[in-house]
C-alpha cells in the first residue's frame, strides 16, 4: 500500500500545471511560501532560484501545506482518527483504574487514623483484589500483534488467574456499591479541584459549590484559549522579533560599512597633514632632548671640575705649554744642526752608522768588562 501511495504521490508531483493557475515575481514568491510554511526557504533563495522556485509553485496546486497529497491525506486523517479512538478508550480505561486504584490507597490510608465497618473493609478489600486480578491477566493476555507461542510467565495463564477472583457475591456486592462511591469520591476530587482553583469557595455551602462546579469546565477551557492564544501571540511577536532584529542587523552592517569607507576616505586626505604634524613633533622633541642632554654634560661638568682643580689644571697646562716650547727650540737647534751635517752628503752618513756601531761596541765591551771584574 506504502508503494501504491508513493508512486501515486510521484505521478501527481509529475503532472503538468497551467501556467495560468501559476503567479508570477512577487506573488509567484508569497505563494510559494504561504504553500510551503515548514519550510526554512526565504525570499532570497526563491529569487536566486527561478525553476525551483517555479517547481515549489507547480506541486503547491497537488500538495497542503504539509507536503501530503489528497489521497494521503486522507489516508492519514483516517489512521488519526482511528488512533485516536483508541487513545480515547485506552485513557478512559486507564483513569478508570486509576480512580480505583486511588480510592483503594485512601482507604488503607484512612484505616490507620480510624476503624472502618466490615462492610466498607470487605467492599475495598474485594475491589483491590479484583484490580490486581485484572491487571494481571492483561499483562498475561497477549494482544493480536504479539505470537502466540511465547512462554508463559511463571507457567501461569489468564484462566487461572481468573480463579483467584474473590467469592461470586462479594463480586456482586462490590459491584452494586461501586456507582456511589465511586461518585462521591469524584465528587470529592471535584471539591478539592475547585478549592485549588478557587480557594475563597471552599467554605461556601455544597449547593452553591456544585452549581460553581458545573461552570469550572468553561471557565477552565477559556483560561486555556485564552493561554493559546497568548501562546500562538508570543510566537508570532518571536517571529517578528526575529525578523526586526535580522533587519536591524543587516541594517547595522551596512552603516558601518559606510562609516568605515568614510573614515577611510577621510584618514587618507588627512594623513599628510598629520604626518607632517608629526615630523614638526618628532623634531622639536629630538631638539628638546639634544639640548637636554647639553644641559645634563654641562652639570657633569661642573659637578667634576671645581675652581681650585682647574686652577690645578691651568698651572699644568702653563708647565706643559713651557715644556713644550723648550722641546720647539731644541727641536730646532737639533734640525739646524742636523741640516748642517747634512752639507758633507753620502761620506758623513758611512761616518756616523761607523761612528754608531763603535759606540755600541765600546759599550757592549764595556759591559763585558765589567762582568768579568765582578
Amino acid at each position: 500500500m506504502e508503494k501504491a501511495l508513493l508512486k501515486q504521490n510521484i505521478v501527481v508531483v509529475m503532472l503538468p500545471c497551467p501556467e495560468s493557475s501559476v503567479g508570477k515575481g512577487d506573488s509567484l514568491h508569497q505563494q510559494v511560501l504561504s504553500a510551503f510554511p515548514l519550510s526554512h526557504l526565504t525570499e532570497d533563495d526563491l529569487v536566486q532560484n527561478p525553476l525551483f522556485c517555479k517547481l515549489l509553485a507547480t506541486l503547491s496546486q497537488h500538495v497542503d501545506r504539509t507536503g501530503l497529497t489528497l489521497p494521503l491525506r486522507k489516508e492519514l486523517e483516517k489512521a488519526e482518527k482511528e488512533l485516536r479512538s483508541q487513545k480515547l478508550g485506552w485513557l478512559r480505561l486507564e483513569s478508570m483504574y486509576r480512580i480505583l486504584q486511588e480510592m483503594v490507597q485512601e482507604h488503607r490510608f484512612s484505616q490507620h487514623h480510624s476503624t472502618a465497618a466490615p462492610a466498607e473493609d470487605t467492599f475495598y478489600v474485594t475491589l483491590e483484589r479484583c484490580l490486581l486480578v485484572a491487571r494481571c491477566v492483561r499483562q498475561l493476555d497477549p494482544s493480536s500483534t504479539v505470537v502466540h507461542d511465547l512462554p508463559l510467565i511463571l507457567g501461569l495463564s489468564a484462566e487461572k488467574v481468573l480463579s483467584q477472583l474473590p467469592p461470586h457475591q462479594d463480586v456482586w456486592q462490590m459491584k452494586q456499591r461501586l456507582p456511589t462511591e465511586l461518585q462521591k469520591h469524584l465528587k470529592k476530587k471535584l471539591f478539592n479541584l475547585l478549592s485549588y482553583y478557587q480557594p475563597e469557595w471552599e467554605n461556601e455551602s455544597e449547593g452553591l459549590r456544585c452549581v460553581k462546579l458545573s461552570k469550572l469546565p468553561g471557565l477552565l477551557e477559556s483560561e486555556r484559549s485564552r493561554a493559546e492564544s497568548l501562546a500562538e501571540k508570543n510566537r508570532e511577536n518571536g517571529t517578528l522579533l526575529q525578523r526586526q532584529t535580522y533587519s536591524y542587523l543587516s541594517e547595522l552592517l551596512e552603516c558601518m560599512q559606510l562609516l568605515q569607507t568614510l573614515v577611510l576616505d577621510l584618514r587618507l586626505k588627512v594623513q599628510k597633514e598629520l604626518d607632517r604634524k608629526k615630523i614638526e613633533y618628532f623634531e622639536a622633541k629630538c631638539e628638546i632632548g639634544i639640548q637636554k642632554i647639553r644641559a645634563e654634560m654641562l652639570e657633569v661638568q661642573l659637578d667634576s671640575y671645581t675652581r681650585d682643580k682647574i686652577a690645578a689644571h691651568q698651572k699644568i697646562t702653563e708647565k706643559l705649554t713651557a715644556d713644550l716650547k723648550a722641546c720647539q727650540v731644541e727641536k730646532q737647534s737639533l734640525e739646524s744642526r742636523l741640516a748642517s751635517f747634512e752639507i758633507y752628503g753620502r761620506e758623513f752618513e758611512v761616518l756616523a752608522e761607523e761612528y754608531s756601531r763603535l759606540r755600541q761596541e765600546v759599550a757592549t765591551k764595556s759591559w763585558a768588562l765589567k762582568e768579568f771584574t765582578t
